[in-house]
């Protein structure tokens, strides 16, 4: 009886976690417009976002200036933060095309590569960054959505996490000239 109580409750628990699967590239795949990642990230692209704590409280704004270039499948988004306090932040993005709409990158302070997948209007990018808060460095992981909405206007929401427990997330709203 035990044994089958176990299993039982084994199987609830795994059609749980089913249940509560995120969204894929793929469930976008029929929306438009299309996003090109090599489109919309070639020239300069200027961005507003807010970061906000697990509680939903938003705890530092920023603005991101961005100069994007391409040759053919390689890229880079050479990105300037200025945060609301005042500090500035360089990070510049190497992504390289592949096919499938799939997409890798590095930084400087992400740990390893990114991964990503295109499709429809939406990309979904994750990666590992070594995060700086109060004098120290954090390894933390990022699920990174993003949708088009028209040729000039990107939405992004990302969230932060370690070890699985969500920290926070960032919202930016990316707008093309």
């Amino acid at each position: 009886m035990n044994r089958r109580l176990w299993l039982a409750g084994g199987l609830a628990a795994a059609l749980a976690t089913a249940g509560c699967a995120g969204p894929t590239p793929a469930d976008y795949a029929a929306e438009r417009p299309l996003l090109d990642l090599r489109e919309y990230f070639n020239g300069d692209v200027t961005a507003h976002g807010i970061f906000t704590d697990r509680s939903g409280k938003v705890v530092r704004r920023f603005t991101v200036l961005m100069k994007n270039s391409w040759d053919g499948d390689n890229g880079v988004l050479d990105e300037y933060f200025t945060y609301s306090d005042g500090e500035t932040q360089r990070r510049v993005w190497r992504l390289k095309k592949l096919p499938d709409g799939r997409y890798t990158g590095t930084a400087d302070d992400v740990i390893g590569e990114a991964s990503g997948q295109a499709a429809g209007n939406a990309f979904n990018w994750r990666y590992t960054l070594a995060l700086p808060v109060d004098g120290k460095v954090y390894h933390v992981q990022f699920d990174d959505w993003m949708y088009l909405v028209d040729e000039r206007v990107m939405l992004n929401k990302a969230v932060m996490s370690k070890f699985g427990i969500k920290l926070g997330e960032v919202t930016l709203a990316f707008t093309k000239p």
